[in-house]
């Protein structure tokens, strides 16, 4: 069999997902991981590592992201600029208060994903705001004021995403319908 099969541009094609923090129950690290898989592609049957099928994922209401356990006062985050005695460490709790609840976010999924080349395009596929206005949540920050605070609920992708409804809608077609119909008959 050829490894062709299924590769096609319409497989490839990225589809928008949105992740509304402030009403998912899941803790920071479940929400994180599933942004991961999907950013990744690995929810596809043509997933495979070394190639970027991943889709886009627009993530809102980051300002009510919770943790479980005391890791709001005991995780550090570490950042280090090569130079001697330049190693800074900072709570989740004062990230918060710093620079929102995106980019603790934006870190997990960071932290989850594959350190590789294809990093730095899938975690550009994860959409947010900054201060300034709406931008992808790389890993550089781009405004003078600094940081993620795609805290709210608003966000100008509302016509990529795709909606997963609980009824198929093939099935209220009358194709289907009428098909239904002699099947049960």
């Amino acid at each position: 069999m050829s490894q062709y099969v299924g590769k096609t541009r319409l497989a490839y094609s990225r589809a928008w997902h949105h992740v509304d923090v402030a009403s998912d129950p899941r803790p920071l690290g479940r929400i994180a991981s599933q942004i991961a898989i999907a950013l990744m592609g690995k929810h596809k049957p043509i997933f495979d590592p070394s190639t970027d099928c991943g889709d886009y994922v627009v993530a809102t209401g980051c300002k009510d992201l919770h943790v479980t356990g005391k890791k709001m006062q005991q995780k550090k985050y570490y950042r280090h600029s090569t130079r001697p005695g330049s190693l800074k460490e900072i709570t989740m709790e004062r990230m918060f208060e710093k620079w929102g609840g995106g980019e603790v976010l934006r870190k997990a999924v960071r932290g989850m994903l594959p350190k590789n080349r294809l990093r730095d395009p899938r975690m550009a596929r994860l959409k947010g705001m900054l201060r300034n206005g709406w931008t992808t949540l790389n890993w550089r920050r781009d405004t003078a004021d600094g940081g993620v605070a795609f805290e709210g609920d608003a966000h100008p992708y509302k016509q990529n995403i795709i909606t997963v409804q609980k009824r198929s809608p093939i099935l209220q077609t009358p194709e289907v319908k009428t098909t239904l119909e002699t099947l049960s008959q």
